[in-house]
């Protein structure tokens, strides 16, 4: 039996797919937008047409996410912490601690041996320190968040930008351009900017190795690059598109055991909706 994880985040909704053998077989994202329950559906069923199999043999389904709780499908509600812990430690197994960082919140947790989620600390007031400060920075100079990655690749240094918020922060990108800095240089400043909030976040949680980086921001190289030499560590990063999709795939991980269990309990019987939120 198949079964899936959605992740209902605040920029991109994602969904992944799961097979009886525990490969990840389709995968789907678009943006949340507004109408949150019409996109889960659609990114359930673009990621099961990936997969080659009518959504009718999805047997269980997990939400996650801020949105999770409109997804009324579910079976069952898991917050994005757990899901993401599930997820960082299926691709990394030695994974301790976690940072995740996405469009609109910025999240650091430190699991215990078994997995669990054992402290946590969440940004999320302040847009300085989130993706959109990113998304907002290359906005200004005419740049597609698409654009952030090849930009800073040419970057030669950093300009330092020290705004605690994220209007003082633009105020000084204005100045940074006026002073004809170049753009990829303020957007690496700003990269530098939101890793320090970063770093800060994970130390709150008493930070340990191994650590593993999620989120759609940490596609970008440059991120991941300057988190390393942060931390004076290496660090894990899911390959390819994954680092967007790992909460969407512990959801889908913690669907299958929860069907398994259901199983045991009963094997004659089917799986119930319990619109559980975990």
């Amino acid at each position: 039996m198949y079964t899936a994880g959605i992740d209902v985040g605040s920029t991109y909704t994602k969904a992944a797919i799961l097979g009886p053998l525990g490969h990840l077989m389709g995968q789907a994202m678009e943006p949340t937008g507004f109408k949150l329950a019409e996109v889960a559906e659609r990114v359930l069923h673009r990621a099961t047409a990936e997969a080659q199999i009518p959504v009718e043999r999805v047997g269980y389904v997990v939400a996650t996410g801020f949105g999770r709780h409109q997804v009324e499908f579910a079976d069952v509600k898991v917050t994005d912490l757990t899901a993401s812990a599930r997820g960082a430690t299926f691709l990394f197994p030695e994974t301790r601690t976690i940072l995740d960082v996405g469009g609109q919140t910025m999240k650091a947790s430190r699991l215990s041996d078994d997995w669990k989620v054992k402290s946590f600390r969440l940004n999320d007031k302040c847009a300085a320190g989130t993706g959109a400060f990113l998304e907002k920075t290359a906005r200004y100079m005419g740049y597609s968040t698409e654009e952030i990655g090849p930009l800073v690749a040419t970057s030669k240094t950093s300009v330092p930008i020290s705004g605690v918020c994220a209007v003082f922060a633009e105020s000084e990108v204005i100045n940074h351009l006026s002073e004809g800095m170049a753009p990829a240089d303020i957007m690496h400043g700003a990269i530098v900017s939101l890793v320090g909030r970063s770093v800060q976040l994970m130390k709150r949680v008493r930070m340990e190795p191994e650590f593993t980086l999620i989120g759609g921001i940490l596609r970008f190289e440059r991120m991941v690059d300057v988190v390393r030499d942060e931390l004076g560590s290496e660090v894990n990063v899911p390959g390819s598109d994954l680092v967007q999709f790992t909460a969407a795939l512990g959801a889908a991980i913690l669907g299958q055991r929860r069907l398994e269990k259901l199983r045991e309990a009963d094997p004659s019987s089917g799986t119930e909706r319990a619109a559980q939120d975990v």
